[in-house]
């Protein structure tokens, strides 16, 4: 007799106020590696919706409290990567319904270095020997057992490693880490104001790990095993006295360098207050568009630190640069768009009499009556058939930044010591000038003309980034922007690409937020790890580094990875497997990253985790972390994605992967053929099944240009908004202001309820319609579910879009199809994800089945059933 299939099981967590979010399960995760390779993505956006239906949003505060900041922008020719954040904290309590929100993007304040140890020293870690041949030979080294290292900034897929080849590599799950080396940590880093101890061989860092001779002050590297020197600084009287030195005592190091090279001078100015910003403005827009872009800019500019120096650049047909030497009038001079400018215009604008870089504290109010002159477009010409010319803007912007400091004459530009930031707010394509594009992809040579400005536009990205200026390129409006032609120039740059519905709040916001974030330059990542290790794949916003461009030693058989630049909003992803059998119990990984940071300071930071391999699969299994497996396996598949079509083949890959996934970790059913899902990972189908039908690879989103840059951002994106943008988060209102967390099935939809739906770049709150038809009641709960809407989001970049509207309206469809379809499920496997259930009554079942907005996508348990494939047992 058959088996009844079983369902998944519920789960739910109910969140207060200062509580942080838990994630539902621990130690769940798996990810797939595949063959070295060495590539980069392009992010896309939400499609825009309309205002009909919506409930009117009074405008977002966002709170002070610091959210999970995870990213790291990686350099290499290598796939690219992803940034393990933490959970959501809900900080602050649930506001009255009276008060009013407004949009106030919070601005992280930087904190200057501080030469003391913020880690804890109560109880310091021990240290142990990295193999049983140095115990035997070095009697004095330290043997006592070290804990395994653990960094925020490092997200390992297992927290065990698998001794066996054959069943390690496994490609449909695979092992791997997502490394953040911009994210800030709490409590800091142990700070470090000399040079490393590094090996004379492989180049590696002396860490936590090392063994230690306290009688000669050698160290073996755990790394290639080679014994090094420490000049007499490691030499002690007993192993507490090696506990004073950071690197040996905590698995996450910054040794820093300062400007003047003297150990006690540490510069506190942060560039980002006195780095040029220059603002790139479309002047190709109509009212409605324009009219949302100067309350946008002019918020930008009030906010911005009055030591920032700003420039203003319009284009359409031709450049305007303004003039801020001119107090009572907007006055600019204007360069024609059609060709790059010749170096006698640029010499002929810099060392002319405008200003046009001017600190805010002297150019507030001329911006303001900059932006208050912008005038729509006139003419009768379709939006994408205007003449923009994007490229050439951005030629005479860099040369602004550079100044007299650019030798034109040969060439040569001197490089800033900060990085600067371009920002461009574009409302369609490039089609004027260098870069450009026809105005209709119809055009007979739109394809050689695409490839021609896709190459000019990475060009431009890379002289821009050897400037040490980052392009942003925030786009809104309902015009195509051709995103493959202007997302080279913003990530060879090391910037943000990013799409909007319109030129209001989500992009008020993201302006605002583009500035202020933090920007390292001059970034390097280097992988090292032991023997038995081999990385096969990194995805992420940088390139192989040449190996003239790092130090190097004897046998440095390190990975390096040139970063665009190294910010929180960034991560890498990076794929493994096992070179052959391992015999040793441990295997080691470290990453250290040098970048100079805001402080202008050059810093080395170094994370060193070892990791324990099992001979046991139920026991490797059981050391998955669900969450980072799933964006790790997300990211390689969104690699393929280059299309539409090309998402469709996704789809069945991730299919394959279930399916082999059941195979050859799963369990036999009993008097079947079927194979079961292993329950130690049961909610990695789940996470995956998101994937396939979600904005990444699914249908909600309608246009090519939004599909694009949706993905690309993802590749790049740290890990909370990463997991955010495959799996979203549900979190249902309850009474007294609290909220439970559900699993996003469409049973959530409960009409006396208000749902909260964290989508990454979408925020939803729906309200059902008994809720919505209590003033009281519904003005309270839509209060409180925006105050969490902005603590979830508050420090993310780029900033959510957040639509609220209610039961039965034509948006509502936004929200149910990002939810499981579970309607359909038998009442067993309904009430096996919500236990709620079981205690409605007849009638509010029925209100709740009359609440579903009927899709013909299969439930998760119809999906997975048609792989012959077993959901795993309840746990």
């Amino acid at each position: 007799m058959a088996t009844p299939p079983q369902a998944f099981p519920g789960y739910s967590r109910t969140i207060t106020p200062q509580m942080d979010s838990l994630s539902s399960k621990p130690d769940q995760s798996a990810m797939s590696p595949a063959p070295p390779t060495i590539s980069s993505g392009a992010p896309r956006f939400p499609p825009p919706i309309s205002q009909q239906d919506q409930i009117p949003s009074p405008s977002i505060k966002l709170p002070t409290m610091l959210s999970p900041a995870n990213g790291v922008k990686t350099g290499s020719s290598v796939p690219h990567m992803s940034t393990p954040p933490g959970p959501p904290v809900f900080a602050s309590p649930v506001r009255p319904a009276a008060v009013p929100f407004r949009t106030s993007p919070a601005t992280p304040q930087p904190v200057a270095f501080s030469s003391a140890s913020s880690l804890p020293t109560s109880s310091p870690p021990y240290f142990s020997n990295g193999s049983v041949e140095l115990q035997q030979q070095l009697p004095s080294a330290i043997e006592e057992p070290v804990p395994d290292g653990k960094s925020p900034c490092v997200l390992f897929s297992a927290h065990k490693v698998l001794k066996h080849k054959k069943q390690a590599n496994v490609p449909s799950l695979g092992f791997g880490v997502l490394v953040s080396p911009g994210r800030d940590t709490s409590p800091g880093p142990q700070v470090i104001q000399r040079d490393p101890h590094r090996c004379h061989d492989c180049g590696a860092y002396s860490n936590l790990y090392s063994n230690i001779l306290i009688g000669s002050g050698q160290w073996q590297c755990v790394i290639c095993g080679n014994l090094n020197g420490s000049e007499g600084e490691y030499i002690a009287l007993s192993k507490e006295e090696l506990r004073n030195f950071p690197e040996l005592s905590s698995p996450l190091v910054d040794f820093i360098q300062t400007g003047n090279k003297r150990p006690s001078f540490v510069p506190v100015t942060d560039s980002r207050t006195s780095a040029p910003v220059v603002l790139v403005i479309d002047e190709c827009l109509d009212e409605q568009h324009l009219q949302y872009l100067q309350s946008s800019l002019h918020a930008f500019v009030d906010l911005l630190p009055l030591t920032t120096r700003i420039g203003i650049i319009l284009y359409g047909r031709a450049v305007s640069v303004y003039d801020f030497s001119e107090e009572s009038i907007a006055s600019a001079e204007v360069i024609p768009g059609g060709a790059s400018p010749t170096q006698e215009a640029l010499k002929a604008l810099i060392y002319g009499t405008g200003i046009y870089l001017s600190p805010m504290h002297a150019s507030k109010e001329v911006a303001h009556l900059i932006f208050s002159s912008l005038r729509p477009y006139k003419l009768n010409v379709p939006e994408a058939s205007r003449d923009r010319c994007l490229g050439t803007a951005v030629e005479v912007a860099l040369a602004i930044i550079q100044g007299p400091s650019a030798d034109f004459s040969r060439g040569v530009v001197k490089r800033p010591g900060v990085n600067s930031r371009i920002i461009v707010c574009a409302g369609g394509p490039n089609t004027y000038g260098p870069g450009s594009v026809p105005h209709s992809d119809t055009h007979p040579n739109y394809p050689h003309k695409e490839k021609t400005a896709i190459k000019w536009m990475e060009h431009l990205g890379r002289e821009s980034h050897q400037q040490n200026t980052v392009v942003d390129i925030l786009c809104a409006g309902t015009c195509p922007v051709r995103v493959p032609v202007l997302q080279p120039l913003a990530k060879a740059s090391g910037g943000a690409f990013v799409l909007h519905d319109d030129f209001g709040e989500a992009f008020g916001m993201n302006l605002q937020r583009a500035s202020a974030r933090a920007a390292g330059s001059h970034g390097l990542l280097e992988i090292r790890c032991s023997d038995d290790i081999l990385v096969n794949q990194v995805v992420g916003p940088g390139e192989e580094a040449h190996i003239e461009n790092h130090e190097t030693f004897k046998n440095d058989l390190s990975l390096c990875i040139r970063m665009l630049s190294v910010e929180e909003t960034q991560c890498f992803s990076i794929s493994m497997e096992n070179r052959h059998d391992i015999k040793s119990d441990f295997v080691f990984f470290q990453f250290a990253i040098q970048y100079s940071n805001v402080y202008q300071a050059d810093i080395t930071r170094v994370i060193t985790i070892r990791l324990p391999t099992v001979d046991s699969v139920p026991e490797y299994l059981q050391s998955v972390e669900d969450e980072v497996a799933a964006v790790l396996i997300a990211k390689r598949t969104l690699l393929g994605a280059k299309s539409h079509s090309d998402a469709i083949d996704m789809r069945t890959t991730l299919d394959e992967r279930v399916k082999d996934i059941a195979l050859k970790f799963g369990s036999q059913v009993p008097k079947s053929k079927l194979r079961r899902f292993p329950k130690e990972i049961s909610l990695l189908p789940e996470f995956l099944f998101h994937l396939r039908r979600g904005p990444l690879l699914g249908n909600i989103v309608g246009h090519e240009d939004e599909r694009s840059a949706l993905r690309n951002l993802f590749l790049n994106a740290s890990f909370d908004l990463s997991l955010r943008m495959v799996a979203p988060r549900c979190l249902m209102h309850r009474e007294g202001g609290t909220f439970e967390e559900l699993p996003a099935y469409d049973l959530v939809m409960q009409s006396d309820t208000a749902v909260v739906l964290d989508h990454g770049t979408d925020v939803f709150i729906w309200l059902g319609a008994e809720l919505a038809a209590d003033e009281g009641r519904s003005a309270a709960a839509l209060a409180a579910c925006r105050t969490l809407a902005e603590e979830l989001t508050e420090l993310r970049f780029p900033a959510p879009r957040i639509l609220a509207f209610k039961e039965g309206s034509s948006q509502a469809r936004y929200f149910v199809s990002r939810l499981i379809p579970a309607h359909k499920d038998p009442p067993y496997e309904q009430e096996a994800r919500f236990p709620q259930l079981r205690t409605l009554t007849t009638e509010q079942r029925t209100k709740l089945k009359s609440s579903f907005i009927h899709f013909d996508d299969p439930s998760f348990c119809e999906w997975i059933r048609s792989l012959k494939v077993v959901p795993p047992e309840p746990i």
